[in-house]
């Protein structure tokens, strides 16, 4: 069987074309998901059901105004990212917004899911919502701010300082941003973190003063505490007390605390540390956690928020 020479080249520019059309890389102008709770059990009055996100909503955190609660959890290298709820209960939450709603606040192209933003620090102070966190491979630790939780939302206010999880403790009309940095000597081992606070003029949008490690490694140094991380400072009575992760977030996760009567310390560990954590548990248990968040509610109650995997 004979077949022409314009044939045969003809044939094959198609399946040369087919082949190329095959090796472009598929993009989208909108991606919709509709998602469905698995949850079944039925709740009776005065009780509620966990959890109270279903999905893909870690480090939650909380902040409350007036009568309102509002949160914010990780994203990633989700856009649009940093998802804002609001809830009037603690427990029944609506979305309301994106903080990152617009490529210029942040390039999350082609950045791995910890590469970018995680571990955000929701607050509110004399009109205007706040949340600090770290891009990890964009420039690190921001500011940005609205005056309505459902945005716009700012630009970053990029800060001076490396290092990860911020956390803003306002006292007065001052504020502290309290994070996660390098110890103030050479690493003694893998994992050797500390934990630093720092006065952030808030009317300026950068820091001032002194920037002064509060602890060192974590509750023991000697004994080698790994990932000191999410560190938030609230006051009661005479004390600042600092909560943070210790342990990495494997199995040797934990929640610890210190206290202090000075902002820039000592801090001292609590005696009976770690308060939350899922050492010596069963590898194969249900709803192993992560860190957790805690806020006050209008009742005075203290709810302790975590993500499960």
């Amino acid at each position: 069987m004979t077949r022409s020479l314009p044939r045969i080249v003809t044939t094959l520019a198609a399946l040369m074309l087919a082949q190329a059309a095959g090796a472009q890389t598929a993009r989208f102008d909108r991606f919709s998901y509709d998602g469905r709770s698995q949850e079944r059990v039925v709740v009776a009055p005065s009780q509620y059901r966990n959890p109270i996100l279903s999905g893909y909503y870690p480090d939650p955190s909380v902040t409350r105004v007036g009568d309102d609660y509002y949160l914010v959890n990780s994203s990633f290298a989700h856009f649009p990212g940093l998802p804002i709820f609001k809830s009037k209960d603690l427990v029944s939450w609506v979305q309301i917004g994106n903080a990152i709603s617009r490529p210029s606040q942040l390039d999350l192209a082609g950045r791995g899911l910890s590469q970018a933003v995680f571990a955000p620090d929701i607050s509110w102070h004399a009109g205007v919502f706040y949340i600090v966190n770290t891009c990890v491979q964009c420039k690190g630790n921001f500011v940005i701010t609205a005056k309505d939780a459902a945005g716009p939302w700012s630009d970053p206010i990029w800060l001076p300082f490396e290092g990860i999880d911020p956390s803003i403790y306002w006292e007065g009309d001052k504020a502290y941003i309290v994070n996660n940095r390098a110890p103030d000597e050479p690493p003694r081992y893998d994992g050797h973190r500390a934990i630093w606070v720092q006065e952030y003029d808030w009317r300026a949008g950068k820091m001032v003063g002194p920037s002064t490690q509060i602890v060192n490694g974590g509750v023991d140094l000697a004994t080698k505490p790994v990932w000191i991380e999410g560190p938030h400072l609230i006051r009661h009575d005479d004390f600042h007390y600092l909560i943070a992760a210790e342990g990495g977030t494997g199995d040797n996760h934990s929640e610890v605390v210190f206290r202090s009567k000075s902002l820039t310390g000592p801090f001292v560990p609590y005696p009976d540390n770690p308060i939350l954590t899922q050492r010596g548990l069963a590898a194969d248990r249900a709803n192993p956690v992560t860190s957790p968040t805690s806020r006050h509610s209008a009742s005075g109650r203290t709810w302790r928020g975590r993500p499960t995997s």
